[in-house]
């Protein structure tokens, strides 16, 4: 939203000489990826500083730069025109999207889980796209720096907002919505993700739970009722609670499922006494999860005394659904058909990429997989275990891919899986390179610290090279 700095400063409480009549464009954190016109905030991260590349913001084009008090004395008086002080660069970020929110005043929806959280909300986008003007979170922009940006972003064009909340300690979600003050909250499922910072799974919903009881009164939960955890969301939550599930009695489920390999699926939607077929291009049975999530919170009356889409335009809507980058996008290789799903891994997703790779007609079904992070003592067990498990899933081989990938490895080979470990993602590109052929499907999933990306980018440089050569 495009704010005064006159406007900013009294929102912020903010000190400084600037041109109140200035106007933010935009805001950001990055210097490197400004844009004329933002409004640069210097918040301090795990590594950087912000207060380091103020003059670098201002040389890009920055309208102007929040800073801290404990900070002004380091710039040259000839910048202070162009400085706004605060007491706290972070929390001055969040309270202006916080306050941009507010004046916005529409419907929010909010999204969480440990897995299929950004696949549910762009679903969610695309589907509400039919019939309203959205403003969805972009990539992975879904934490306590990233959220207060995508709040900023809203106009008062925007009927609906669709934002992922994430999180890896406890109150952190709980913070995110107050922040985004959402009037839906949907929760996917809760899985062994960031044990690195938790006792057990059950603290793990606990966390997840912060967005059901941050949700004011009148407002909507929609619950996976598949989940053991999320089903119970609802028990004690005091406005309309709406689920949605594959296996269990739901508002939304599906029936007749027709999965389709790398095709998707076909099946009728459920609502009530409502039935209506829908494809869903994307790959694998959670997608049709994730999907049935996105319609359960369609049809409801998002906008005040409004009836929801109905179900005939939500399921029409399904069929144009694309996987975002990295996310389960279907491509081929010189004959190889190849899952690009390297943005991010747990246990619950990599076994949901697995069967959908047991799904498809291959001549041989390959796994490379990274090592799974943020799991904590339980760490190299659910490695094990999902190594055990795609052993019995009709896997060919297996390729683990880095650290604790190893244990993937040796259960698997326990399990009769031919199966090896290599160290770098360059090294699963060169193995793949040499011993893929045509017919064969491979699936490559991996936490994102391990740039699994790279064994991608490496196997189709040697193809190249190697048909450079010929």
């Amino acid at each position: 939203m495009k704010l005064t700095l006159e406007r900013v400063s009294e929102l912020l409480s903010a000190k400084g000489a600037v041109d109140g009549k200035a106007v933010a464009s935009g805001y950001s954190i990055d210097s490197r990826t400004l844009v004329s016109g933002d409004l640069f905030f210097a918040v301090r991260g795990e590594q950087l500083d912000g207060h380091d590349f103020v003059e670098a913001a201002l040389e890009h084009g920055a309208v102007a730069a929040v800073v801290s008090h404990q900070q002004l004395a380091r710039y040259l008086e000839a910048l202070r025109p162009k400085l706004l002080a605060v007491d706290d660069t972070l929390a001055a970020l969040q309270a202006l999207g916080a306050s941009v929110r507010r004046a916005w005043g529409k419907t929010l929806v909010a999204v969480t889980g440990s897995a299929g959280k950004t696949t549910t909300k762009d679903a969610i986008a695309h589907v509400l796209g039919r019939r309203y003007r959205v403003m969805k979170s972009e990539g992975n922009l879904n934490n306590h720096f990233g959220l207060p940006l995508q709040l900023l972003r809203l106009e008062s064009e925007h009927e609906v907002a669709v934002l992922e909340l994430a999180m890896s300690r406890a109150g952190e979600i709980a913070a995110l919505a107050r922040m985004a003050q959402p009037n839906l909250g949907l929760v996917t499922n809760v899985a062994p993700v960031h044990l690195g910072f938790f006792h057990s799974v059950a603290e793990i919903a606990r966390a997840k739970y912060e967005l059901i009881a941050g949700l004011p009164g009148g407002s909507t939960a929609v619950l996976n009722a598949d989940d053991e955890y999320v089903s119970q969301f609802g028990r004690d939550f005091h406005g309309r609670v709406v689920s949605y599930a594959l296996e269990h009695p739901a508002d939304v489920r599906a029936d007749a499922i027709e999965e389709r390999g790398a095709q998707g699926s076909a099946f009728e939607i459920v609502a009530g006494s409502a039935r209506q077929k829908a494809v869903l291009p994307l790959l694998g049975r959670h997608n049709i999860s994730n999907a049935l999530a996105a319609v359960a919170v369609a049809i409801q009356p998002l906008l005040g005394g409004q009836t929801g889409m109905p179900l005939a335009d939500a399921a029409a809507a399904l069929g144009t659904l694309t996987p975002s980058p990295q996310r389960g996008q279907v491509t081929e290789l010189e004959g190889v058909t190849v899952i690009d799903d390297c943005y991010n891994s747990n246990p619950k997703a990599l076994n949901a990429m697995v069967d959908a790779l047991a799904g498809m007609a291959a001549k041989r079904r390959i796994v490379v997989a990274g090592e799974m992070l943020e799991l904590g003592p339980a760490g190299e067990q659910l490695h094990r275990e999902c190594g055990r498990r795609m052993a019995g899933r009709g896997i060919h081989r297996l390729v683990g891919v880095r650290g604790a990938a190893r244990f993937l490895v040796e259960a698997a080979k326990q399990e009769g899986l031919e199966a090896q470990f290599v160290e770098t993602p360059e090294e699963a590109g060169e193995w793949l390179a040499q011993n893929t052929r045509a017919g064969d499907a491979v699936l490559l999933k991996a936490s994102r610290g391990v740039r699994l990306e790279r064994a991608l980018a490496a196997w189709q440089a040697r193809r190249t090279t190697v048909k450079a050569g010929k």
